[in-house]
């Protein structure tokens, strides 16, 4: 499918915030996913898979995070650099982020009304699970990639397990030595214990950050199955 690609300015109560987005060039009103960026930020790894998402027919978008910082985007290769931005992110205002977001989409013609989704990956795997429950009137279905963090912060996205209203899937990955397991488990049981309608899968051979083919913890396996996954849940609880 043919998609065009633009970059927007989005005003946040911070100031404009660089946002990614990628559609179907037939135009059409269409179900949109919000796409959240990994701690190394808004780089060609996550504008690629949004444009992945635009060519299975949705409106995909992705906003940049980082726009508070001088430092935009961190090597691959600069684990701990990246880990320090992240670590200045303050939930409330990537909210704000989220929202910024969430007020474009539904002002777009484009755009399918009461029909928007979030993915997101490492951090914005965290982000996601806490989007769903902070605007759970907005967010439709939720799938999180490798999510490290889900039961920590103050009030940690897991203690607001109870808001989500939407169906959510969670990847993870046995060897992930980001994510313990324990947290797994943790997220696992909040939803059950809550009667959430989600899925979980864990990869037994796969890391942290599986899916990036442009990092070495890539697993092609893992990421294939994980992105068929995906599609397979989207079309059934977004469209």
């Amino acid at each position: 499918m043919d998609i065009t690609t633009s970059t927007l300015q989005l005003n946040t109560p911070d100031g404009k915030m660089e946002t990614y987005e990628a559609r179907p060039k037939d135009g059409g009103a269409r179900s949109a996913i919000i796409v959240l960026m990994e701690a190394f930020g808004l780089n060609s790894h996550i504008k690629d898979v949004t444009g992945r998402i635009a060519r299975e027919g949705y409106v995909a978008i992705a906003p940049d995070l980082y726009h508070r910082e001088a430092e935009r985007v961190v090597p691959y290769a600069e684990l701990q650099k990246a880990i320090g931005i992240m670590n200045r992110l303050q939930d409330p205002k990537v909210m704000s982020d989220v929202g910024a977001v969430i007020s474009h989409l539904k002002a777009q013609s484009y755009v399918k009304a009461g029909s928007i989704g979030v993915t997101g990956f490492c951090m914005g795997g965290r982000f996601t699970y806490l989007s769903a429950a902070h605007y759970n009137k907005d967010i439709k279905t939720a799938v999180s990639f490798y999510g490290g963090g889900i039961p920590m912060g103050n009030p940690s996205p897991l203690a607001r397990t109870g808001e989500i209203n939407c169906p959510i899937y969670l990847f993870f990955g046995l060897k992930d030595p980001l994510i313990p397991q324990d947290h797994v488990a943790q997220i696992n049981k909040a939803l059950t214990d809550q009667h959430k309608t989600f899925m979980m899968k864990v990869y037994p051979e796969a890391g942290h950050g599986f899916f990036c083919n442009e990092r070495g913890s890539y697993h092609a396996d893992s990421a294939k199955d994980a992105w068929e996954k995906f599609k397979s849940f989207f079309a059934q609880h977004l469209r």
